[in-house]
C-alpha cells in the first residue's frame, strides 16, 4: 500500500510518525508519499491511505489519474466528508482493514476538457465540481448549457458549477444546491446567485455530456477544476464536462454511511442548536 500526506503541515507529520508503526505491522508498505509526487503508472499496492483533509483526498484523486487505487481517509483536516476517520478510529480499524474487513464504494469522476475554436486546450480528471467563475468587475455572467449538443438554457448568474454526488457537499452546497447521495449516477448543475428565481438547480443522468459556454465576453472569468483554476475563458471557448472512464474507489468501514456523516459533519442534529431538552 501507498500512504499519501501534504507537505508542511505540522499535525500530519506527528500523526504520520504515530500511525506508520502501527501501519507497518500490518501491511507492506510500498512507498510514503509526502510531496503527492509519487507516480502510479506501475504501482501495484492493493489501497492507499491518506492523511489530510478532504483536500488531500481530492489531490491523490488527480495523482492517480486514470488509475485509481481504493483510498482510507484519515481526518487531519477540519470538516472531513471525504477523510471520515479519526487518527484514533484509524488505530482501532486498521487490523480490519488488512483483514479485508471493509467496502470499497465507487464514486462519480468527471473529465474536464476545454476547446478553443475546436482545439483542446486542457484535460483534467476530477472528483469534485467543474465552475465557471467570474473575476473582476465581478458583473452578471450569461453561461449557456448545452445538454447532449442541444441548448438547455442560459444562465443570468455570478456563476455555474457542475458537480458530481461526491462534490454536493462542497461548493454546490454553499450555492444552495441539494444534497445527492455520494454513489448517485448524476450530475448536479447550480446556478451561483442566479438573477432569475425560476433559475434552480437541476440534477440530471451522469450519462450526458456538458458543455458550458459565454454567452457574452466577460473579463477575467474562468474555469476552476476541483478548486484549481484551469485557464481563463472567452466566447470562443467551450467547457465539456463528461463521466470519466474511471472511478473514484472509496474505503468505507463497520459504523460509516453517508447519513451519520451529515449529521456529525452538518450538525444534522434533529432539532435546533440550544434547544433545550425539555422544550
Amino acid at each position: 500500500m501507498v500512504v499519501l500526506a501534504p507537505p508542511d503541515k505540522p499535525r500530519v507529520a506527528r500523526e504520520l510518525q504515530r500511525l506508520e508503526p502501527v501501519i507497518r505491522k500490518y501491511a507492506d508498505v510500498i512507498a510514503i508519499d509526502q510531496k503527492f509526487e509519487y507516480q502510479f503508472e506501475q504501482c501495484e499496492a492493493d489501497f492507499v491511505v491518506v492523511l489530510g483533509g478532504d483536500g488531500s483526498i481530492l489531490q491523490s484523486a488527480r495523482q492517480m489519474g486514470r488509475l485509481q487505487k481504493p483510498v482510507l481517509g484519515v481526518n487531519l483536516g477540519r470538516l472531513g466528508f471525504l477523510a471520515a476517520l479519526s487518527p484514533d478510529r484509524f488505530l482501532d480499524v486498521w487490523p480490519e482493514v488488512c483483514a479485508g474487513q471493509f467496502e470499497v464504494t465507487q464514486h462519480l469522476m468527471f473529465e474536464c476538457t476545454v476547446f478553443r475554436n475546436n482545439v483542446q486546450l486542457f484535460s483534467q480528471i476530477g472528483l469534485n465540481e467543474t465552475s465557471i467563475l467570474g473575476g473582476p468587475p465581478f458583473s452578471m455572467l450569461q453561461i449557456e448549457l448545452h445538454i447532449d449538443n442541444q441548448l438547455a438554457t442560459t444562465y443570468s448568474c455570478d456563476g455555474l458549477i457542475v458537480s458530481t454526488p461526491i462534490g454536493s457537499t462542497a461548493h454546490n452546497l454553499s450555492a444552495g444546491g441539494p444534497i445527492l447521495r455520494k454513489n448517485l449516477q448524476a450530475f448536479v448543475i447550480s446556478p451561483i446567485s442566479a438573477h432569475t428565481l425560476t433559475m434552480r438547480p437541476i440534477v440530471d443522468t451522469a450519462e450526458r455530456v456538458y458543455e458550458l459556454r459565454l454567452h457574452e465576453e466577460h473579463p477575467s472569468s474562468s474555469v476552476v477544476v476541483d478548486g484549481r483554476v484551469v485557464c481563463q475563458l472567452d466566447m470562443q471557448h467551450r467547457v465539456v464536462v463528461r463521466r470519466a472512464a474511471g472511478s473514484f474507489n472509496l474505503i468505507s468501514v463497520p459504523g460509516q454511511n453517508d447519513y451519520t456523516t451529515l449529521r456529525d459533519k452538518l450538525g444534522w442534529s434533529g432539532s435546533p442548536r440550544g434547544r433545550a431538552d425539555n422544550g
